[in-house]
């Protein structure tokens, strides 16, 4: 089964700076398999709001920003990582923070790390 693990998050300061990793991995019956992860995107979702993409970048490189300026997205391909950089934290920002991935025509998420920014 593919997992997809988020970490990262935290408390912040308004003004400070995080790296958020996302790691996809396959778990089998006796170890982890080799497989190949297509697109990988972070997304946020703020209390009481829907979730929202923030950037995703395909197998190609191939980015897609939809939150542009404090926010960088870059790509492990050899870790099947996939990183989000958030510059200048304000509290609008405090959201739960999500991974999401494509493997073999599949939807995968992960279960959200925890951003906080406060004044």
């Amino acid at each position: 089964q593919v997992q997809v693990v988020e970490s990262g998050g935290g408390l912040v300061q308004a003004g400070g700076s995080l790296r958020l990793p996302c790691t996809a991995s396959e778990s089998t019956f006796g170890g982890v398999s080799t497989f190949g992860v297509d697109t990988m995107g972070w997304y946020r979702q703020a209390p009481g709001q829907t979730r929202e993409l923030i950037a995703r970048i395909g197998s190609d490189g191939h980015i897609e920003a939809r939150l542009k300026g404090r926010f960088t997205i870059s790509r492990d391909h050899a870790k099947n990582t996939v990183y989000l950089q958030i510059n200048n934290l304000n509290p609008e920002d405090t959201a739960d923070y999500y991974c999401n991935t494509w493997v073999r025509g599949l939807m995968y998420w992960g279960q959200g790390t925890q951003v906080t920014a406060s004044s």
